[in-house]
């Protein structure tokens, strides 16, 4: 195996924020307390009482003992020992390497099992433990409710069409239902067969939920590492974890203005945010206790309310088709005290609300995610006086040994995949398989008609600017006409040569699939059930700080 290590600014689609922030060795400030090359965030551990340690350790034993007591997990020989190890850690002082993912149908895409990865190799580097945050109260089911397998150089996504009805309820709650079985089956046929594929088909067990399966399965995988996986839904996490909740109820309009005044400041600089920030909208869902909906919280003239779509509107709404439901500031305390799971922090609130729960030294991010925390910085500094540092997860290309055939055979690397349409390519490769003397023939003439035409239009010049200019649109047409025929003779190579084009379908399909990355498109277990656990020790040692870039690691 080797790894070659590549510019960030490979990969498609990128915010410039994110850009400039792994590629400056210092943090840019304010927006970062670190960059991806700093070491300080080592030896900060946050300071919190044991008391609070205590509660949290509790109930991450609870938690983290229940992934593996349920579903058939505990005949599956995997051990929960290192697990229940690294809570006591950090229940004595250690200190916590964070990341999260939506918890999405078996387990998600490949850059889940980076996440994890990057959170446990850097958890090692600074003595600290590693954790993994279910983000279980989204509500957004089709998002989250499909995978993506590759066979039989296709892609196939499965869906899971939950008998469940989804009203905007968080999906980490929604049972998987009887429908699971058979999509198992499908995915059994696709890449089954295999211990980890066992594993998978253990923890997504109809009678569990989208948070559990998903909990079950990666607290499983990642055992002998000794991930902690969290899912803070219930009471008692959020309970924990009330007072900044609090402080966005009761300081809304401050929160507000500071974030207001980050996104002009993100302007000025070039950049632009990333989550919209509008003037009646706050840092928090509540969850509808007639619907179980999560609802978002907005603000006016001092009030909070919700609006439902759909429901027939009272005569005070004044919304039309929408329910309009109004709160103080007093009621949402209220409830926070009375049942604090109804309340939710959103996606800028949601690291502040995380780190207060947890001794976090720091935060392994996606790229989205970094480009969010420019913006939830003020809330970090606002309700915890820091703002804990985030580093990028391992970001990679698994290059398995059937395609590192094919791209040897034609002198590529994965720039040349990433960089260029796959018509393109294959044009290209057919150009280069032409005969030599074909591509003799064609290079002389071309060489040929430049030298001419060049001695034609300077004549012509000479003569008139006027004639001289029509040489030149008379000489572009012939230019034209010349690669024509050069790009109509690697076309005739390429129609005869049919397995070049077999090729450049298969690595595409392989690494750059429907010209998206490998990692946000294919799912994890694919690549796991084919290589087994010793690939999750290879994507370890791979999310070492060395390569804040994209690494093509070649299996």
């Amino acid at each position: 195996m080797h790894v070659d290590c590549y510019p960030i600014s490979i990969l498609p689609r990128l915010s410039r924020l994110f850009e400039d922030y792994t590629s400056s060795r210092e943090p840019i400030a304010p927006f970062y307390s670190a960059s991806p090359w700093s070491h300080t965030w080592k030896s900060s551990v946050p300071a919190q009482s044991p008391a609070h340690r205590s509660a949290l350790a509790d109930l991450l034993r609870d938690q983290n003992s229940a992934w593996f007591s349920e579903f058939g997990i505990r005949n599956s020989g995997v051990s929960a020992e290192k697990i229940l190890a690294n809570i006591e850690k950090l229940r004595h002082g250690a200190g916590v390497v964070v990341t999260g993912q939506q918890v999405s149908l078996f387990g998600g895409p490949l850059f889940t099992l980076f996440k994890a990865a990057t959170a446990i190799r850097r958890a090692q580097a600074a003595n600290a433990v590693p954790v993994f945050w279910l983000a279980s109260e989204d509500h957004d089911l089709a998002e989250i409710d499909n995978v993506t397998l590759p066979a039989r150089h296709a892609l196939h996504t499965l869906r899971l069409h939950s008998d469940h009805p989804h009203t905007g309820q968080p999906v980490g709650n929604i049972p998987l239902g009887p429908k699971i079985s058979a999509l198992l089956e499908r995915a059994a046929e696709l890449i089954g067969g295999t211990p980890e594929f066992d594993l998978l088909a253990a923890a997504y067990a109809p009678t569990a939920t989208y948070a559990q399966a998903f909990a079950r399965f990666l607290a499983a995988v990642f055992a002998e590492h000794g991930l902690i996986v969290l899912d803070a839904s219930s009471r008692a996490f959020h309970a924990l974890g009330a007072p900044v909740l609090r402080h966005a109820i009761e300081h809304a309009a401050d929160l507000e203005a500071a974030l207001h005044g980050r996104d002009k400041l993100l302007a000025e600089r070039g950049y632009h945010s990333q989550v919209l920030v509008a003037p009646s909208s706050s840092l928090l869902f509540l969850i509808d206790e007639a619907t179980g909906a999560r609802q978002p919280l907005r603000r006016k003239n001092g009030d909070w309310f919700t609006t439902s779509a759909g429901v027939p509107s009272r005569p005070s709404s004044g919304l039309s088709g929408q329910a309009k439901t109004t709160y103080t500031a007093a009621d949402l305390l209220a409830i926070l005290s009375a049942a604090p799971e109804r309340l939710s922090p959103n996606a800028l609130l949601r690291p502040v609300f995380q780190d207060f729960l947890l001794p976090t030294a720091a935060i392994v991010a996606g790229p989205a995610e970094i480009a969010y925390f420019a913006q939830s910085q003020v809330l970090y500094q606002a309700i915890l006086g820091r703002t804990t540092p985030v580093l990028p997860r391992l970001s990679a290309t698994l290059i398995e040994p059937s395609i590192a055939r094919v791209l040897a055979q034609h002198e590529l690397s994965l720039s040349d995949i990433l960089s260029t349409h796959p018509d393109e390519l294959a044009h290209r490769l057919g150009a280069r398989a032409m005969p030599v003397e074909g591509k003799l023939r064609l290079s002389a003439t071309g060489n040929a008609l430049d030298q001419e035409l060049e001695a034609l239009i300077a004549w012509t010049n000479s003569l008139s600017p006027a004639l001289g200019r029509a040489a030149q649109v008379s000489a572009s047409k012939m230019r034209y006409q010349m690669n024509r025929l050069r790009r109509l003779a690697a076309n005739y190579q390429l129609q005869r040569e049919g397995s070049i084009r077999r090729h450049v379908d298969s690595i595409f399909f392989n690494l750059f699939p429907d010209r998206h990355p490998q990692e946000r498109t294919i799912a994890g277990i694919a690549y796991l059930s084919r290589y087994g656990t010793p690939l999750l020790s290879t994507l370890v040692d791979q999310s070492s700080d060395d390569c804040p870039g994209h690494k093509a690691i070649w299996l």
